[in-house]
Order: structure tokens, then sequence, then C-alpha cells
């Protein structure tokens, strides 16, 4: 898989890093509900690994109907990182830790179909439901009881992903959990799972990351305003392309690069994550500006991540299979 990393990071990372990383096993104690500078809950070395769970709590969120919401894990300081940087995760493993997800749907909550707290209709809100999913962790496939339905009982394979993973954002500004942005944050994307890279920009010496937000599985646009919200243990590899900045979110994988834009209306989130793609192709890969455009515009394709946050967010995809060989 092609990385942002270049030789000269490589050798670095050999000489640096990888021989003299560590494995964090690390267990949090306290959910945090923004993404703020703060003081960090552990320091890392680029190229260390981390594995910890997200957070839980006895009569949570994931417990209870009207359980609060645990927060997210962090931040992780990573040495040597400076708003000059990008940070680098990669996500090693998603690792489901409980048997059962759930799903609410909210009156005046988050919902793409439904009256929610931004927009006003004149129909009365949707009544507030919780379905709980059961976790064949060893078949890898969900199950929900349909009681009112034809089909009594229906069963999806999982794809855990992890729906917020962030930086502290630029200078004083503070975030809370529900928001993305360019810093990160809860983009809700299917992408981000076992075997991808993200790419994050600094903003803060030590990048301060924070991560949470486990989904079993969630289609796109989460629609209804939750995925299969479950909790995991994740492992994370950290690293930092030094000298190289960039402006909002990045994904790899075995397929793709991608971009992930987020903002409201729809479309402006759609134009943050094509724009970013192209000039991604433009720096990177050696392609003209013209001819990028042309190409993601017959080859690319797109996914909406969500539709339901405070900001919409959209990634923008090309094939890596269309990518020269060589970086430029």
């Amino acid at each position: 898989m092609r990385t942002m990393m270049p030789t000269l990071l490589v050798a670095w990372v050999g000489m640096m890093g990888i021989a003299m990383a560590d494995t964090h096993k690390f267990i949090p104690q306290n959910g945090v509900a923004t993404y703020a500078v703060r003081p960090p809950v552990l320091r890392v070395k680029p190229g260390d690994i981390v594995e910890s769970p997200t957070m839980a709590k006895p009569g949570d969120y994931y417990e209870k109907e009207g359980g609060p919401w645990p927060g997210e894990v962090g931040p992780f300081f990573i040495e040597g990182a400076t708003p000059d940087d990008t940070l680098v995760i990669r996500i090693l493993k998603v690792q489901l830790n409980r048997d059962t997800a759930v799903s609410f749907v909210r009156p005046a909550g988050l919902s793409a179909l439904a009256t929610d707290g931004r927009l006003r209709l004149l129909n009365d809100p949707l009544p507030t439901r919780r379905f709980v999913w059961q976790l064949d962790r060893q078949r890898n496939v969900g199950t929900l009881d349909l009681p009112n339905s034809r089909s009594k009982r229906i069963e999806i394979p999982l794809r855990p992903m992890v729906g917020r993973v962030a930086v502290a954002p630029a200078g004083e500004e503070a975030f809370g959990g529900l928001w993305p942005g360019a810093f990160g944050g809860n983009m809700d994307v299917p992408d981000i799972r076992e075997g991808a890279t993200i790419f994050l920009p600094v903003y803060h010496e030590g990048a301060l990351f924070y991560f949470g937000d486990i989904h079993a599985a969630q289609g796109d646009g989460e629609v209804c305003g939750s995925g299969l919200e479950t909790t995991a243990v994740v492992t994370m590899q950290f690293e930092l392309v030094k000298g190289k900045k960039i402006v909002w979110p990045r994904i790899e994988d075995a397929d793709h690069v991608m971009v992930a834009g987020s903002g409201r209306p729809l479309i402006d989130a759609f134009r943050i994550a094509h724009v970013e793609l192209i000039e991604w192709l433009v720096a990177d890969y050696g392609f003209d500006k013209m001819d990028a455009y042309q190409i993601v515009s017959q080859a690319g394709t797109a996914r909406v991540a969500n539709v339901v946050d405070p900001l919409y967010t959209v990634v923008a995809k090309f094939p890596k299979a269309l990518l020269p060989k060589e970086r430029k």
C-alpha cells in the first residue's frame, strides 16, 4: 500500500522510531466530551503502538435508554509532532468486545429523515425508539428482531469502524464530540476501519489525538442518526510526516486514497472533499490540475458518511490502480 511517507521519513522512523518503538496497553479512566487542548493522558513516540478500549461505564448509553455518553479516549501526545507536520494513524485492529450494539431514533434529535432540533416541520417528531442488535462476533454478523414486520428477524454482516478520530482543533477552539471538521472528529466514515491509514493535520505541539465511537456496522449517511453503536479494543500505530501540512483529513486503504470534507449544506462537504483530493493528486502524484479534475470526474467515487451531525461529511475516493507507480 502506498503511504505518504517520503524516503527520508522512512529512514528516520527506521533509525529513531521503529527500532525504539513501544507497545502501550492503555486503559482509559475517564472519557472527554470535547476535542480541545488539555493535558495528555498518554505520551507516545512515532512508531509506537497503542492498544486501548473505547470508553464504557456501567449504566451508560450502551447499557440503558437515557444512559450518558461515556466520552472519547484521549488526548495522546505524539512526541515530535508540530503544526508543520501531518499525524499518521494506522488502524491495525478493531476488536469488538461487546455482544450487543444499540441504535437510536430520537424526537428532535439526530436524524436525516425526521423533524429534528435544527429544522421545524409541521409533522410531529417520530417517537423515541431504541433498537438493540445482537452481535455474533464468531460469525461476524449482527441480528435484530423485527416483531412488527413481515420479516421477523434480519441479519447483516459486521464491518467495525471508528466513528471519531481527531486532533485538538486550531487555536483555542473546542468542539463537542458530535462535531466533525478539518481536525477530524465525529466524521462517521465507514472506511476508517481495520487496515486503514488516517492522516490528520496538526495544530498544536504533540497533536493531541482523540478517538472513540465504535460502530459494528453503519450504512452510508448514518440516516437514522446512529450506527450499530458499541465498543471495541482498537490497536493503532502512530507516525509523523515531518514538514508536510494538509488541510483536511485523508484516508488510505488497500484500494483507494480518500479525503473527508465536512460542512453544511451537503454540497459544501462534497466540494471540500473533492477539491482537497484533486490538490493531493497534483501535489503528491504529479497530475496536472485539469487532468486530475477530469480523471476524478470519470473514475472517482464518493460516499456520504453522515447527514445527521452538526456538519455533514462526504468522502471523495480515487482508485489506487490509477495512480502512477512512483510518487512525485
